[in-house]
């Protein structure tokens, strides 16, 4: 089903769209767990789930055969990440051709970041530099729903910050682009900002809002330094106090995940997109909190 009609089908239903984001492991080991992820979260019935795609197309082939495993082995509806890093036109084709032929209907667009070992993205001869361009040329080949990415806060690459950002989406909107997924965020009110230019702007697609479950306080502080998600003072003295404990950390994070999704939900966000990151356990108690 398109993500078009799913999120129709959630409206229609007053049920929140509520999704959940894996990655493409690289090992053998790493695959087996988390195809055990996904068969614990499939119970929860989710409104779709998205596979990423590794920096430089360095899991290109994992990400679709995850992509189609779940297509055709659960009753779970996939979504495939796909970035411009390291593809040419003709690659991101012949790719969308195999989507389409196993009956892949949703593509999340992506300029993508740039490979291991470079200090910046670089579009390869023959390939695209910006997702604006790469959601055009899916809209124009193919039959997709296509989501796209933005930022709340601002990309972290982005000298004009959210105003970029909202100008950029615009472009997606207008090249096809059915829907947007956030950059994770832990103050609600960088969404509803967001949210509102956007509408002044013109830009009617949902804009889903991106949570991130903390599990682990040192990597979510990384993690956010490298994407531009802002880390708030509360937050922080909250988790360094338990910063050695390991169930704490993941309980805080559940309470406060849960707490950011029920605040967005009832003020109007379309659901959330939870980043599972290949793990169940925060992702069902946030469903069931929910």
């Amino acid at each position: 089903m398109k993500l078009q009609d799913i999120l129709a089908r959630c409206k229609a239903e007053q049920t929140p769209s509520i999704s959940f984001e894996f990655f493409p492991p690289k090992t053998d080991k790493g695959e087996e767990n988390l195809w055990a992820c996904i068969q614990e979260l499939a119970p929860l019935n989710p409104a779709f789930v998205s596979v990423t795609y590794g920096a430089g197309g360095s899991t290109q082939s994992r990400t679709r055969r995850i992509v189609e495993r779940i297509k055709h082995e659960t009753a779970l509806e996939p979504m495939a990440h796909l970035t411009c890093v390291g593809s040419t036109e003709e690659d991101l084709a012949a790719l969308l051709s195999q989507y389409q032929a196993s009956n892949i209907e949703n593509i999340l667009a992506l300029r993508g970041d740039a490979p291991e070992g470079m200090d910046s993205f670089e579009a390869i001869k023959g390939g695209f530099a910006y997702a604006t361009a790469l959601t055009a040329f899916i809209h124009a080949r193919n039959d997709f729903s296509i989501a796209v990415a933005t930022y709340p806060e601002g990309h972290p690459e982005s000298a004009g910050g959210v105003a970029d950002d909202l100008k950029y989406l615009k472009i997606k909107q207008d090249n096809g682009a059915i829907a947007a997924i956030t950059q994770y965020f832990f103050d609600n009110d960088h969404y509803y900002r967001f949210r509102d230019a956007a509408e002044k702007m013109g830009i009617t697609i949902p804009i889903i809002p991106g949570i991130m479950p903390i599990a682990n306080y040192a990597q979510i502080v990384r993690f956010s330094a490298m994407c531009g998600a802002t880390v708030p003072d509360w937050l922080h003295e909250k988790l360094d106090a338990y910063a050695d404990d390991e169930h704490a950390t993941k309980q805080i994070g559940i309470e406060i995940a849960t707490r950011q999704s029920q605040d967005l939900i009832s003020n109007d966000a379309v659901g959330v997109h939870i980043y599972a990151l290949n793990k169940s356990e925060a992702s069902i108690a946030i469903c069931r909190n929910l």
